[in-house]
């Protein structure tokens, strides 16, 4: 839970702005979207494995 204090006379946008900013470190919003589709741990690691791969051939073409 997020608490942010509100100080005498803050303006209410720069304290709505420090909660957003706040929020958005905590990663709340990317770990919920990230549980809603669940991948087979088999996929996450073909696609792991895919992305190695062309990495590796896009440095190789660079050496060329």
């Amino acid at each position: 839970m997020l608490i942010i204090p509100v100080k005498d006379g803050e303006n209410i946008d720069r304290a709505l702005k420090r909660f957003k900013r706040k929020f958005d470190r905590t990663g709340t919003m990317r770990q919920l979207r990230k549980r809603q589709a669940f991948t087979k741990p088999s996929v996450e690691r073909r696609a792991q494995i895919q992305k190695a791969q062309y990495i590796q051939h896009l440095r190789d073409q660079e050496e060329i």
